[in-house]
């Protein structure tokens, strides 16, 4: 998850000093919420794109965004050309670290924290995707929601995000959550878990 933030990091540090505008990034809706954090940081503005490589290159495009990728580890470097490439992305964190003068662990610890969990939701049959997401909309309607990918639902005011998308390939949902600690991303995803199945008892 923190190699795109790393790098992204790396650049617009650079970007911010060189006074080069925009600073925009992009990542998919499943991606880590530090990106944001370290874009905002650097007077960029972060864009969120639906999962996989097309729609992150096609929303660069739209953008301007200066790096972009997913939190896999695949990063996107307009620079050099507009697809993942890992011995870019490999250069770019080698010449950050490089450029500091420090450990990778040290790297780290200067970027937000934040944790990833990982669930799933079985479904009957791929009829109670719509039900379910509908409730979930329905329920945090409060809430930041963007449905360009399934339902993602930020709970701004703690830092938590959680997004629910439909596998194109098994009758489940998967879940991933986000938060700053490791047991309030674990709870999150667990409680939305516990929802969907309530909505599909009914």
């Amino acid at each position: 998850e923190y190699t795109l933030v790393s790098v992204a990091d790396y650049l617009l540090e650079r970007a911010e000093k060189a006074g080069v505008m925009p600073r925009n990034t992009v990542s998919n809706l499943s991606s880590s919420r530090a990106l944001r954090d370290v874009t905002e940081a650097h007077g960029g503005t972060y864009y969120a794109a639906a999962v996989g490589e097309v729609n992150v290159t096609t929303k660069m495009h739209e953008v301007g965004a200066l790096i972009g990728g997913e939190g896999n580890g695949g990063v996107i470097y307009p620079a050099s050309h507009c697809g993942r490439d890992a011995m870019v992305g490999v250069a770019l964190f080698l010449s950050h670290l490089a450029h500091k003068g420090i450990k990778v662990s040290e790297l780290k610890a200067s970027l937000p924290l934040y944790f990833i969990a990982k669930n799933r939701i079985d479904l009957p049959d791929t009829s109670a995707v719509n039900p379910v997401l509908d409730a979930l909309k329905e329920r945090f309607k409060d809430e930041k929601i963007n449905t360009v990918d399934g339902v993602k639902i930020d709970f701004e005011s703690t830092r938590r995000w959680v997004h629910l998308r439909k596998s194109n390939t098994e009758p489940i949902i998967r879940v991933y959550s986000e938060a700053p600690t490791e047991a309030d991303a674990v709870k999150l995803g667990e409680d939305i878990v516990e929802f969907a199945r309530g909505i599909m008892g009914k």
